[in-house]
C-alpha cells in the first residue's frame, strides 16, 4: 500500500478522534454549570461556594479537552 494514503488516512483519523474527544468536555462543562445553577436556586445563600466548586469542575473537564489536543499533535 502507498505510504502517502496510509498517512492521509491517519491524519484524517486523528481529526475525527479530536471532535469526538471534544464532545465529552463540552457535555461535562454543561452539567457541571447546570448542577451550580441548580443548586443556587435551591440554596441561594451557598452560592458562593457552588461557584468555586463550579469552576474547579469546570476546570477538570476542560483537562480531557488538552489531553484531547495533546493526542492529536502526538499521532498526527
Amino acid at each position: 500500500m502507498d505510504t502517502s494514503v496510509l498517512a492521509e488516512v491517519s491524519g484524517n483519523v486523528a481529526t475525527i478522534g479530536y471532535g469526538l474527544a471534544a464532545i465529552g468536555p463540552a457535555i461535562g462543562v454543561g452539567i457541571v454549570v447546570g448542577k451550580a445553577i441548580e443548586g443556587t436556586a435551591r440554596q441561594p445563600e451557598l452560592q458562593g461556594k457552588l461557584q468555586v466548586m463550579m469552576y474547579i469542575g469546570i476546570a477538570f473537564t476542560e483537562a480531557l479537552a488538552f489531553i484531547g489536543i495533546a493526542t492529536f499533535y502526538i499521532f498526527r
